[in-house]
């Protein structure tokens, strides 16, 4: 593993351990060439899986782009990182379940937000804000009264 701040590629393994539900290894490394220590992820891919952009491009399936994309949703929120890979997790393996080679970017943001809506409302709200691509404040105020009502509102704690 090429270290990120010398560019070495001799590292060695100081520390590994279980992750994400047992679906990850998360290894500490050391550099030997420049001290650094720095972190890696062990996961199992199933199958390479293309992304159908709305324009009807075609990129490969990036998983920290997606959580990228849900971590600006959830700043500030309460919500560990934990709970948050697991969630990622649970969304890549659905999708890697579907038996597709080729996933719509409308898949992905139907899981993601289903997945938000349980996780934390207010991210849920916040990224439908982006992704729903609303034209107007009254086309969003309408999707947020549609969910108050489906869902009922939650009294603050």
């Amino acid at each position: 593993m090429r270290c990120p701040y010398c560019g070495s590629a001799d590292s060695v393994v100081k520390d590994s351990r279980p992750a994400e539900e047992d679906t990850a290894v998360r290894r500490r490394r050391g550099c030997t060439n420049c001290g650094g220590r720095f972190t890696t992820f062990e996961r199992v891919q199933l199958r390479d899986l293309i992304v159908v952009k709305r324009d009807g491009r075609r990129a490969p399936f990036d998983r920290d782009k997606l959580r990228r994309s849900v971590s600006i949703a959830l700043q500030k929120r309460p919500v560990s990182e934990e709970q948050l890979d697991h969630m990622i997790s649970g969304i890549v393996r659905r999708l890697e379940n579907m038996g597709e080679a080729e996933i719509k970017t409308s898949d992905i943001g139907e899981m993601l937000m289903e997945s938000l809506s349980d996780l934390d409302p207010v991210a849920f709200v916040r990224y439908a804000s982006v992704y729903k691509d609303f034209k107007t404040p009254a086309d969003f105020a309408a999707f947020v009264a549609a969910q108050i009502e489906a869902h009922g509102q939650d009294k603050p704690e």
